[in-house]
């Protein structure tokens, strides 16, 4: 017979922690592997090995034929929200032009009743009269609005009849956006970057996969390396050589081209397995039980 422990114990009016664990409720943590971590020399878009990379001002690197689809895709789009709420725009306009007729014509109805009806109409507070022709206190005097809402009022409990509320489309930005960094980004402010490939002889015989270094200091370029770009030509050095180098001379290594201290961009990379490196390698996601499943459902993740 099993001891009364608190990992055996269930018969309880409520879930123990050890109970909740096996069912996966509440906040479950794992930390990111390396399979996980996007490396420097991916597409933001496609995450395989970028090919004619492109560059935004705020270093994050696409392919060229990706982040040419996600802006044309980003357009149409809002070409078709803009057509969308100037339609809007002129059924609203349409509508209010028709209520103000129908409100001009009963007026004008009211004022024609008022003085030409065989019998007077009374705008009296103490003097009612209802739309049956019935007098006296009793008698219920419906306002426009009621009457409106009467004659237009809909079988709520017949699916085929339910009202529905109309979706109201509103004025979107005319504006692209980065797909990595959500800011305005235009095709004229991206610009290629160049990679440095290691061409040596015991390179290529140990692997057959691409490697860069930089072309300063010779040393192979990964996720550890913070990346700097010049914006002017497109190299890509580490960050301490174009500190060292780049920054103090006002030119490009490589090309000699001329550059200054806002040309330098710094490149976005996934990050490394070490938490020291400043990224977050956690992943957090909260999951509830439910009703009568005996299954944790997921819940959208929430980011810390």
């Amino acid at each position: 017979m099993p001891q009364r422990h608190s990992k055996n114990n269930n018969d309880l009016a409520f879930f123990t922690y050890d109970e909740k664990r096996k069912l996966g409720y509440g906040t479950q943590k794992e930390r990111l592997g390396k399979d996980s971590i996007k490396p420097f020399d991916a597409c933001s878009l496609c995450l395989k090995p970028f090919i004619d990379p492109l560059c935004c001002q705020k270093g994050h690197v696409f392919c060229k034929e990706c982040i040419l689809e996600c802006l044309l895709s980003q357009k149409k789009d809002i070409q078709r929200k803009l057509a969308a709420h100037t339609g809007q725009q002129k059924q609203e306009k349409e509508e209010e032009e028709e209520r103000l007729m129908l409100q001009k014509a009963r007026e004008l109805d009211a004022f024609d009743q008022q003085n030409h009806g065989p019998v007077p109409q009374y705008n009296d507070k103490n003097y009612n009269r209802d739309k049956n022709g019935f007098h006296g206190a009793n008698s219920v005097k419906a306002t426009s609005y009621e009457e409106e809402a009467l004659r237009t009022m809909k079988a709520f409990w017949l699916p085929s009849a339910t009202p529905d509320a109309p979706a109201k489309v509103e004025a979107p930005s005319t504006s692209t956006t980065c797909p990595e960094g959500r800011e305005k980004i235009k095709m004229k402010n991206l610009f290629p970057i160049h990679f440095t490939e290691d061409t040596s002889a015991q390179k290529k015989h140990k692997s057959l996969d691409k490697s860069f270094i930089c072309p300063s200091c010779k040393v192979t370029l990964t996720n550890t390396l913070s990346l700097v770009a010049l914006n002017t030509c497109g190299h890509v050095f580490c960050k301490k050589c174009a500190e060292k180098f780049v920054a103090v001379d006002k030119v490009c290594v490589v090309c000699d081209k001329p550059c200054k201290d806002r040309n330098l961009v710094n490149v976005e990379k996934g990050g490394t397995g070490f938490a020291a490196h400043g990224d977050n390698l956690e992943a957090k996601d909260f999951k509830h039980l439910g009703s009568g499943s005996g299954l944790g459902l997921v819940r959208p993740a929430m980011k810390t």
